[in-house]
């Protein structure tokens, strides 16, 4: 190989593997202790949520046993209890995690995000790999502590960000790292989001606990309050259960936790992000004391690395439509395409190449200039999805979807006959059987925690900065805010008796 492939091999190495620990992931002395013979074997499954975006995680895992179901709610897990009759069930997985660890080798934690690091560390101390639905954590504090405790236990990881299994985010590396852009110094990111009520001032009367619900389970590590089934404007459910909880401060993360995980993830892998010297929330509309606001904008600035020179991302959220981004041609499409889809990653790849076959299971799509010419011809099609990032570089325009998926540049005549840069970055099998395949001896997760920690510290940032006011700066090295000391009570979560995992 040339030393410029030479170098790249060596990068994406060390961003996907990380700091492996001794006994490595999956080591066959953790698979003798496990019980396997062989990676073929099935693992054993059990899930901390099994309602909700939990129902589909399950799906994405079935291949496998599903040994054992946690659920606070009865009612939102019913469907997935059915379908797994003769598996236990619970509604506190500290229980679960007693009687039935014997059982269960891998654990899924789809909770709300209040609750995935006290869910993980407790499989994570039994020796049970983790996959940890995104944004991983709600704060800072705790992205460390699960990432040192994977390193401690030796156990195989996964955030649920599937960008990071997909062939668009690679593709966008691929081209960065290229040269086709030249230097990239700005970076737009945007979504719908919030699709739940955000900004609201009021807190409803108390109503009765459904039957199907414990409300203290459902809680954890939050404060005591009194449960609500007044959903608000756009909601779904109970005020904060099962459906609105990201809109609040003390369960979720907003906008950003449900979709910078996604959307932001191929500008950090492609410009290997690192941590932002400085954050700063410069538009919110609909303020609340308890809530996060209606609508943002994020400036996240990052000092260069290496030959990458600085650069500025701004983060939208509550868009209707995709925003006018200076420099970019007017007319063109971006982020998420309308319409038809674009050819799936099993098909011919864009510029003509010739097919690239995939592992089935592999989701999200490549763009492909003649699915995009007949969309762009089509009078009924629908207009774009809000979702989306564009890369902007001194010698070119790069645009992609949620996932990475449709990676295009811009104008998008360009991709009429652009070839894409030769492969180099390893391809996901698939971002459940990505997870599953670390559980059982083979390669780390794409997005395992060495990867997803440091990622998800900066975007918790930003979370951070919509509940402060001017700019942050941070010190990663001592995790400190330096310039704002009252705003580093967000860094660690407060823990209700009983909950603290340390």
């Amino acid at each position: 190989m040339d030393s410029q492939t030479t170098r790249r091999h060596f990068f994406i190495g060390s961003l996907f593997a990380g700091a492996v620990p001794a006994a490595g992931f999956g080591s066959s002395a953790s698979l003798r202790s496990l019980g396997y013979k062989s990676p073929n074997e099935k693992l054993n499954i059990a899930a901390i949520g099994s309602g909700g975006k939990g129902s589909s995680d399950i799906t994405g895992c079935a291949a496998e046993n599903i040994v054992a179901l946690c659920d606070v709610d009865d009612k939102q897990a019913a469907a997935k209890f059915k379908e797994y009759p003769d598996a236990p069930k619970y509604k506190d997985f500290r229980k679960m995690l007693d009687k039935e660890a014997k059982n269960i080798d891998a654990v899924i934690v789809s909770t709300p995000d209040h609750m995935h690091a006290t869910a993980a560390m407790w499989c994570m101390e039994r020796g049970k790999h983790v996959y940890v639905q995104k944004p991983l954590t709600r704060t800072i504090w705790e992205a460390r502590q699960l990432r040192e405790a994977a390193a401690k236990y030796g156990v195989a990881t996964q955030m649920g960000n599937q960008g990071y299994s997909n062939e668009g985010t690679r593709q966008v590396a691929e081209i960065v790292w290229s040269g086709e852009l030249g230097n990239v110094s700005e970076v737009h990111a945007w979504t719908d989001r919030p699709i739940w009520p955000q900004g609201q001032t009021e807190i409803p009367s108390a109503d009765p606990v459904p039957d199907t619900l414990d409300w203290d389970l459902w809680l954890g590590v939050a404060e005591n309050r009194p449960y609500s089934a007044k959903a608000g404007p756009g909601g779904r459910g109970g005020f904060y259960q099962p459906f609105n909880w990201r809109g609040f401060y003390d369960f979720g993360c907003g906008a950003l936790g449900d979709m910078a995980c996604h959307i932001l993830g191929a500008p950090n892998m492609a410009l290997k992000l690192g941590s932002p010297t400085s954050v700063e929330c410069i538009m919110k509309e609909g303020v609340s004391e308890f809530q996060f606001p209606k609508k943002s904008i994020i400036r996240f600035d990052f000092p260069a690395r290496g030959t990458m020179p600085a650069v500025k991302l701004f983060w939208h959220d509550g868009l209707k439509e995709s925003p006018k981004i200076p420099g970019v041609p007017d007319g063109e499409l971006l982020g998420d395409l309308p319409g038809r889809p674009m050819r799936r990653q099993q098909g011919a790849a864009a510029g003509g190449q010739a097919p690239v076959q995939r592992p089935s299971g592999y989701v999200g799509r490549v763009f492909d200039m003649e699915s995009y010419t007949a969309m762009k011809a089509d009078p009924d099609v629908r207009p774009p999805n809000p979702d989306g990032s564009v890369f902007i570089g001194d010698k070119g325009i790069l645009t992609t979807g949620t996932y990475g998926e449709q990676t295009r540049l811009l104008p998008v005549e360009k991709m009429r006959d652009y070839k894409m840069p030769s492969q180099f970055l390893t391809r996901s099998p698939g971002h459940y059987r990505d997870w599953i395949r670390a559980a059982k001896g083979g390669d780390p997760a794409c997005s395992n925690f060495n990867v997803a920690a440091p990622f998800v510290e900066w975007m918790l940032l930003g979370v951070i900065a919509l509940r402060t006011e001017g700019k942050i700066e941070y010190d990663a090295a001592k995790m400190r805010i330096t310039n704002n000391v009252a705003a580093n009570k967000y860094i660690k979560p407060m823990f209700r008796k009983g909950w603290s995992f340390v």
